[in-house]
């Protein structure tokens, strides 16, 4: 099957029972686009689902319920129903069941994704206290999804029209950020953006910004030295992996002159160093993808919204530029594998691509 023809199912998980993850789902499937480019199932429960459905004014939105893949319907929102029973739903509210129900459909969409049943996931947004277990000891998806299958290391790159940012550190407390900075973990993240932008974004050579971890870039060892004896060491061997990687640059300057604008990715030391910036600059549409997995996830850029839920105000623009952004990366990824099955259809194109070039700058 070609790529332009293929159509990806898509699994969206609910997020907190409690937050707007369901109301941005709803929002978000109920574009008139999204069934021409993919068939969305949505795990959680059709009595959840109305619940947030009935809070959204001029909703069209209908489903089909499924209890297998045998019976998903690629003419219509599919839902998976990961639970039966009645759920108490309480919008605004932290609560260990609807972290308890969040596991259970992010659990549901990850065993369907490993089955191959679905092409990927995107997620909505979970409230770490709700959600935290034994079942589930960790600070977000992206550490979960990187044990679930099996990886040393994957990274969050936020990606928007405009920019991609990812982080060293993730959900680390300030005081640990500088002793969780190594050179390792550079070089480690710098190779799975390398690679992503080539096989998941169509880049043939990258290019990466590294930014310095202390102000100024640590004016060449005045304002701290991990600059001089990190950062700088880890450039220097990602270079050596031909990676093009720079910098680093004083983080402030860097995006207030818009130099981001000049790279494909920029590498970040730690959370509000990138997403601070990135948030500011995405206005609304950005999405969060783990980079370095077999497998596609995609995520809003926000959170739970306990302030806002329930109210159906929440903007689904997030959410559905996650969608988006998880087709794209499908197709990339698959458009990378008939290239390499058949090199001779690459070369083609490339050289046709030579031509329009050459008949262009005529």
């Amino acid at each position: 099957m070609s790529t332009e023809l293929f159509k990806p199912t898509i699994g969206l998980t609910c997020g907190d029972l409690n937050g707007i993850g369901l109301e941005v789902v709803i929002k978000a499937v109920s574009d008139n686009h999204i069934l021409n480019i993919c068939t969305p199932v949505i795990f959680a429960n059709n009595k959840c689902v109305n619940f947030y459905k009935k809070t959204i004014q001029e909703s069209n939105f209908t489903f089909n319920i499924i209890k297998d893949f045998e019976r998903i319907s690629n003419k219509q929102v599919n839902i998976f129903n990961s639970w039966e029973e009645d759920v108490t739903i309480t919008p605004g509210e932290e609560s260990p069941i609807a972290g308890q129900y969040a596991l259970k459909s992010l659990q549901d969409a990850v065993g369907e994704l490993k089955a191959g049943t679905i092409d990927a996931i995107v997620t909505a947004p979970i409230n770490k206290n709700s959600i935290h277990s034994e079942a589930f000891p960790y600070t977000g998806h992206t550490p979960y999804l990187r044990d679930e299958f099996g990886l040393q290391d994957v990274v969050m790159l936020m990606c928007a029209e405009n920019m991609r940012v990812a982080v060293v550190t993730e959900h680390v407390p300030v005081q640990d950020i500088a002793k969780e900075i190594t050179a390792k973990k550079i070089v480690s993240k710098l190779k799975i953006i390398h690679q992503s932008l080539k096989s998941d974004f169509g880049i043939t050579k990258p290019k990466i910004a590294v930014l310095g971890l202390n102000p100024h870039a640590g004016d060449n060892g005045l304002i701290g030295n991990e600059e001089e004896t990190i950062i700088k060491p880890a450039i220097k061997e990602a270079k050596q992996n031909n990676i093009l990687a720079f910098g680093p640059y004083p983080a402030d300057g860097f995006f207030a002159h818009a130099q981001y604008e000049q790279f494909d990715a920029v590498l970040a030391m730690y959370h509000d160093q990138g997403l601070i910036p990135f948030k500011s600059l995405a206005i609304g549409e950005g999405v969060n993808y783990t980079a370095g997995m077999p497998v596609v996830r995609t995520s809003p850029d926000h959170g739970t919204a306990f302030d806002i839920a329930g109210k159906g105000i929440a903007d689904g623009q997030s959410t559905l530029e996650s969608i988006f952004l998880a087709v794209d990366i499908i197709r990339h990824r698959k458009q990378r594998e008939e290239d390499r099955a058949n090199p001779l259809r690459k070369m083609s194109a490339r050289i046709l691509g030579n031509v329009v070039d050459e008949k262009i700058s005529e």
